[in-house]
């Protein structure tokens, strides 16, 4: 019972304890309730008045801002009135200049129909006073005509041929003028350089014909060499494409025939045959194919050595091999060979002397002939083939026009190219460099002589130097000192055109005036 009553109370008291807590609780938030009502008074009152300040502050600001806009605007309107009025007076003024320009414009067009029609008025006036000339002139012509006795052609080429006349001594004397001027400043030096170039060389000839003669050791040898029936003899000749000619010559036989190589290796042959004693068509054959080897080899030996003797480096070997060739080559029983190797040295020498390159100068004239090597297999000027030749083998440019040129079958533009021509006149023309049979040789003379004095004003005339320079004397009273320059030149043309000669000729035409005077 005591406990129920002990529950009972308890109950009660928490029952009572929750009451107060609660009522405790709610004076306390009735409490907070004010204060916070008044708090949000407070800060609502402040707000408004912070709402009110800065609503007065943006309307002063808006006011500011209108003003300065308003300030801008009118700066700029009037900033855009002024641009306006610049461009306007611009406008007007470009105007005033167009308007002027179109009253200038007009005033020229009426200066141009006045003088358009002042222009139409003088072409009448000329084309009238032209065929007034026109017809005064053919009046006169005829006047001309009928006192003169001529007509208007036959007074045209009198002019002309005056005139010809008179332009061709005006050539004369200006040509005399410029061959006097070189030749103070250049004939001393050429005359130095050609003799010295001659004095430091000086070299033998060997002269070959197209027959070679062969030495027997006796005459039984003629009839081993003909064989029976001949069979030995045609095979020789079959072999080397040569006439052996066999007749009373004692110990001696003659091959004959124009190639001096199939010439030399017929001569080895027979040489190789007498010795060996075994003189049969197959020993023939085998001997003759022997003898070409071995003169390959003599001809490769000979383009090296002229090579070596002119100090001559990095030649192609099949160039080598051309230059060998003309040992066993004439022209005008000169050896070709000797001859390209001689030209080499004098090109050499008158390089040194004008400052050139010897080395290529002594290559230009050694290989300006290579072409003689060739010339009975190729159709062509011997110069034009060497050149090809030359280039093909990778021979320099200048080189090359120096072969090409050496006879004037392109025109010489360096001076290479003219050394080279020098060199191979003076090789050709030194004497006993060459020799020519005595009749044509002799008809040559005359020929010359024949030519120079058929024009007139020569009293004589006479070849010298081997026909090689021609002295023409003339009358004095006929011929003047620039006509004789006029008949010089004349005098050459015609010995191109009409006469055949190596190298060149000289043409000197001499003219004198004595006065003689006797004392009594």
């Amino acid at each position: 019972m005591e406990a129920v009553v002990t529950v009972g109370l308890a109950l009660l008291m928490l029952g009572a304890g929750i009451a107060f807590g609660i009522y405790f609780n709610k004076k306390v938030t009735t409490a907070k309730m004010g204060d916070l009502d008044q708090l949000l008074a407070e800060k609502t009152k402040k707000a408004e008045d912070e709402s009110e300040k800065i609503r007065q502050k943006g309307q002063l600001d808006a006011s500011n801002y209108l003003i300065e806009a308003k300030k801008e605007l009118e700066k700029e309107t009037k900033q855009a009135k002024g641009d306006l009025a610049q461009k306007e007076n611009f406008l007007f003024q470009k105007e005033e200049k167009l308007n002027k320009k179109a009253e200038t414009q007009e005033k020229r067009e009426e200066d141009f129909s006045k003088r358009e029609e002042l222009l139409n008025t003088r072409e009448k006036q000329i084309a009238k006073k032209g065929d007034d000339a026109e017809r005064l002139l053919t009046e006169r012509k005829e006047e001309l005509e009928r006192v003169a006795g001529m007509t208007t052609e036959e007074a045209k080429q009198t002019l002309k041929d005056g005139i010809e006349a008179e332009a061709k001594l005006e050539a004369a004397k200006k040509v005399k003028q410029i061959e006097d001027e070189a030749k103070d400043t250049a004939q001393a030096k050429a005359n130095n350089i050609i003799a010295l170039a001659i004095q430091r060389y000086a070299g033998e000839y060997a002269t070959e014909r197209i027959v070679t003669v062969v030495g027997l050791p006796n005459d039984e040898m003629k009839g081993r060499l003909i064989g029976r029936e001949g069979r030995n003899i045609r095979a020789l000749e079959a072999a080397t494409g040569i006439d052996l000619i066999i007749d009373d010559t004692p110990e001696a036989i003659v091959l004959s025939g124009f190639d001096p190589i199939r010439r030399e290796v017929a001569r080895m042959s027979i040489d190789r045959l007498i010795q060996d004693g075994r003189i049969h068509p197959s020993r023939i054959e085998e001997m003759v194919t022997k003898c070409q080897v071995e003169l390959d080899e003599k001809i490769k030996e000979f383009g090296q050595q002229a090579t070596f003797d002119l100090g001559l480096h990095g030649v192609h070997q099949e160039i080598v091999k051309l230059i060998g060739r003309l040992r066993w080559r004439t022209s005008y029983t000169q050896n070709v060979w000797q001859h390209s190797i001689e030209v080499g040295y004098i090109c050499g020498v008158m390089a040194a002397e004008l400052g050139l390159p010897v080395k290529k100068a002594r290559r230009a004239g050694l290989l300006h002939d290579i072409g003689k090597a060739v010339t009975h297999e190729i159709e062509g000027s011997h110069a034009v083939i060497g050149a090809e030749l030359a280039r093909k083998f990778g021979e320099k440019e200048d080189i090359v026009h120096a072969i090409e040129a050496h006879h004037e079958d392109v025109e010489p533009s360096t001076i290479l190219a003219h050394l080279v021509q020098a060199a191979d006149c003076l090789s050709g023309a030194r004497p006993g460099a060459r020799r020519e049979i005595m009749e044509s040789y002799v008809q040559r003379l005359k020929d010359l002589e024949h030519i120079a004095t058929s024009h007139n004003g020569v009293e004589r005339s006479f070849a010298i130097q081997a026909g090689r320079e021609v002295r023409v004397m003339v009358n004095a009273g006929q011929i003047s000192d620039t006509e004789a320059v006029v008949l010089s030149g004349d005098i050459a043309k015609q010995i191109e055109t009409e006469l055949t000669y190596p190298g060149e000729i000289k043409v000197v035409v001499i003219r004198e005036t004595r006065a003689v005077g006797v004392a009594h």
